[in-house]
C-alpha cells in the first residue's frame, strides 16, 4: 500500500471517529492537513517549505493570511485554506485564496474542511483563480484514480505541466458527474419531459409530471445497477471458468454431455429468432464449458452461448463488440433478451 493511501485511510478513520472534535480550523490543520502534506513528502516542520499563516503585503488587506503556502524550489506553488469540518465549502470561502493567487507565483490552491479537498488553478484566465475546482475528493471515499492524481502533487514528482495536462478534463468530468448525480436524485422538469417523450403520448399534466419524476428517478438508478450487475456477472463467469479449468485434470476430462436444460435453452433461442433468420441455419454445438448456438455451424457467427454448467447460470449475447454474459435464473429469463438475440441474427442475414 502506498504512503498516500495509508495516510488517507488513517485520516478517514480519524474523521469518522473524531469529527466532533474538529470544530475549529486549528483542529482540522493538526488532524488532517498536516498529515496529508506529510504523505505527499513535504516537511511540515520546516517553515521555509510549509509556511504557516502566510501573508503578502501586496494583497492589500492588512493582516489577511492564508493558512499554508507550500514552497517548491523556493517558490510559492500551492496555497491552502482550511475551514472547520462542519462548514460546507462554498465560493465565498475562496476570497483569500483568490487574492493571494494573483500576487504570488502559486499555481494551485486547495480549499478544505478536513473531509473534502477542492483543488483550483487558473484554467480560464492566466493568474486568476477559477471559481470551480478542477479536482475534488472526499477523504472517506477515495480510489486508485484519486491516488494517481494526488501523486502528481508529491514533492518529489511535482510537475505543473503534468498536472495541468489533465486538469481541464478532470474539471469538466467532475462537473458533469455532479449534474448527473443531481439528475438521479432530483430529475429536472426538462429532463423528465425529454426521457418520457418516447414512451408517453399524453399531455404532461402536473399529475403526470409527478408520476414520471418518480419513474425517471427509479429507472436512472436501475440502469446504473443493471450495468454494475452485468459487469459483475461477466467477471464472476470468467472467474468460474478459470476455476473449472484448474480443478479439472486434463487426462480425466469427461465427454461433453448436453443437458435437457441446454436443449430447452437452445429451442427457446431458436424460436425467438426464427422469424428473423431461417431456422435451418441455427445450430447447437455443445462444449465442455458452454453450449454454443451458432449460425451456419460457424464459430465466427455466434448467436448466443448458454453457460449452464455452473452454479450461477448465464447467457452470452453477441450484439455488441464482445460477448456479454448475463445471469439467467430461469429459462424464461431468455425471453427478456429477445430483441438483442434478433439484432445479432440480423447481422448474419446477408452472409
Amino acid at each position: 500500500m502506498s504512503t498516500i493511501e495509508e495516510s488517507l485511510r488513517a485520516i478517514a478513520e480519524r474523521v469518522k471517529s473524531h469529527s466532533s472534535t474538529m470544530a475549529t480550523e486549528e483542529a482540522v490543520k493538526t488532524a488532517v492537513v498536516l498529515p496529508f502534506l506529510r504523505s505527499l513528502g513535504y516537511d511540515v516542520f520546516d517553515p521555509s517549505e510549509v509556511v504557516p499563516e502566510f501573508t503578502a503585503d501586496a494583497v492589500g488587506k492588512k493582516g489577511e493570511k492564508v493558512d499554508y503556502a507550500i514552497k517548491i524550489d523556493n517558490e510559492i506553488r500551492i496555497l491552502i485554506e482550511c475551514k472547520p469540518i462542519s462548514v460546507a465549502l462554498e465560493r465565498k470561502h475562496l476570497d483569500q485564496l483568490y487574492r493571494y493567487f494573483s500576487v504570488t507565483n502559486a499555481k494551485f490552491a486547495i480549499l478544505t474542511n478536513g473531509r473534502t479537498f477542492n483543488f483550483y488553478t487558473d484554467l480560464e484566465a492566466p493568474n486568476k483563480l477559477d471559481a470551480r475546482p478542477f479536482f475534488v475528493f472526499d477523504v472517506s471515499d477515495f480510489n486508485a484514480g484519486i491516488i494517481a492524481e494526488l501523486r502528481k502533487f508529491e514533492k518529489g514528482a511535482f510537475d505543473v505541466s503534468a498536472i495541468l495536462a489533465t486538469a481541464e478534463r478532470l474539471k469538466y468530468t467532475s462537473g458533469v458527474k455532479q449534474i448527473i448525480s443531481k439528475l438521479i436524485e432530483d430529475p429536472s422538469e426538462e429532463f423528465v419531459r425529454m426521457t418520457s417523450a418516447g414512451v408517453y403520448e399524453g399531455r404532461m399534466t402536473s399529475q403526470a409530471r409527478e408520476m414520471f419524476t418518480g419513474i425517471v428517478r427509479a429507472a436512472f438508478r436501475e440502469v446504473i445497477m443493471d450495468t454494475v450487475k452485468s459487469r459483475l456477472s461477466n467477471a464472476l463467469a470468467d472467474t468460474e471458468e478459470v476455476i473449472e479449468k484448474i480443478d479439472t485434470p486434463i487426462e480425466d476430462e469427461p465427454d461433453v454431455v448436453t443437458t435437457e436444460e441446454e436443449r430447452e435453452g437452445y429451442m427457446i433461442v431458436k424460436a425467438i429468432v426464427r422469424d428473423t433468420i431461417a431456422a435451418r441455419r441455427i445450430v447447437m454445438r455443445d462444449q465442455k464449458s458452454y453450449c454454443g448456438i451458432l449460425i451456419d455451424n460457424n464459430n465466427r457467427k455466434p448467436l448466443a452461448r448458454l453457460w449452464f454448467n455452473r452454479s450461477v447460470k448465464y447467457i452470452g449475447l453477441f450484439d455488441g463488440e464482445a460477448e456479454e454474459r448475463l445471469i439467467v435464473d430461469s429459462l424464461d429469463k431468455i425471453y427478456e433478451y429477445s430483441d438483442r438475440l434478433r439484432a445479432t441474427a440480423k447481422k448474419y442475414l446477408q452472409e
